[in-house]
């Protein structure tokens, strides 16, 4: 297993599951790295505190910086609040600690749970590419499947911690990673990657386009509304998520676009739409705006 980053200073982000500890043991082996090892305890589970200090113990063994947070979330938390929450720390300590980007250990079965679970909330076309390599986050296994991960961790004689709630079916990754996606073979995982790969390829060439288009007819916080009513509820729905996510609204779901599209072709001047993050859509005359 072959692992490509730019030298420079990472924060790798290091549960104490089996895919953190190859990702770790990968990049110490790098001597052009500068690493910090960062763990996040969710409080879900009250064994936890053992997989921080497991943790601790992998990064004092190679010399490496630690930082860790807890915080109680509780067994009850969604997905997404816990997801949240780990990010904002890892984010956090990128920044204060001036590193150029976080490592997370994603690998090929995580990118098909993704697009799984994106297709079954119906967050469309971009749901099929969302998880990749950012400037500010490198997934550098995502081409490996989980089997290689396990092989090269019990070829080098690494050590990990089980977490027990990565079973329990109730969360609804877990469910499509026994239950949906368990049986697939390594080819059929195949296919499905090189689906994914060519979505993001379309999903590119389509978002530069979106992108042209709302520099044509729209400015700042304003979009050209008799050019919007006009064009078709496919590609309204398209603008309309472009446009929110350059206004910085990211965090919407398929029915917040297609309130915002009807909203926007069919509300009287002056008339608001309340969207989330204290942002409105406001409906003028000529225009739609954004306020915040």
């Amino acid at each position: 297993m072959e692992i490509n980053l730019e030298p420079g200073l990472y924060i790798v982000a290091v549960s104490g599951g089996v895919d953190s500890v190859v990702l770790l043991d990968l990049l110490s082996k790098q001597k052009k790295l500068n690493l910090i090892v960062a763990h996040f305890d969710h409080g879900i589970r009250k064994s936890s505190n053992l997989d921080h200090d497991f943790v601790k113990e992998l990064a004092y063994v190679r010399k490496i910086p630690f930082y860790s947070e807890r915080i109680e979330l509780g067994p009850d938390v969604s997905e997404e609040t816990a997801r949240i929450a780990r990010y904002n720390f890892l984010e956090t300590t990128r920044k204060n600690l001036a590193a150029d980007s976080i490592v997370t250990a994603h690998h090929q079965d995580d990118l098909i749970e993704t697009a799984t679970f994106n297709i079954i909330r119906g967050t469309g076309r971009r749901g099929l590419s969302s998880l990749k390599s950012t400037k500010t986050i490198k997934r550098p296994l995502l081409l490996y499947p989980k089997q290689d991960l396990i092989d090269y961790a019990e070829k080098n004689n690494l050590k990990w911690f089980e977490d027990e709630t990565n079973k329990d079916t109730k969360y609804s990754r877990n469910y499509i990673r026994h239950k949906l996606l368990a049986g697939l073979s390594r080819q059929s995982k195949n296919n499905f990657v090189d689906i994914l790969s060519n979505s993001r390829k379309i999903n590119h060439t389509l978002d530069l386009e979106l992108n042209r288009q709302l520099i044509k007819h729209s400015s700042g916080n304003t979009l050209d509304k008799k050019w919007f009513i006009m064009l078709p509820h496919k590609v309204s729905t398209e603008i309309m998520a472009s446009w929110l996510r350059n206004q910085g609204l990211g965090s919407f779901d398929r029915k917040t676009i297609d309130r915002s599209v009807i909203a926007a072709k069919t509300f009287d001047k002056n008339k608001q739409l309340d969207l989330y993050n204290k942002a409105s859509l406001v409906i003028g005359i000529n225009t739609l705006k954004i306020t915040k």
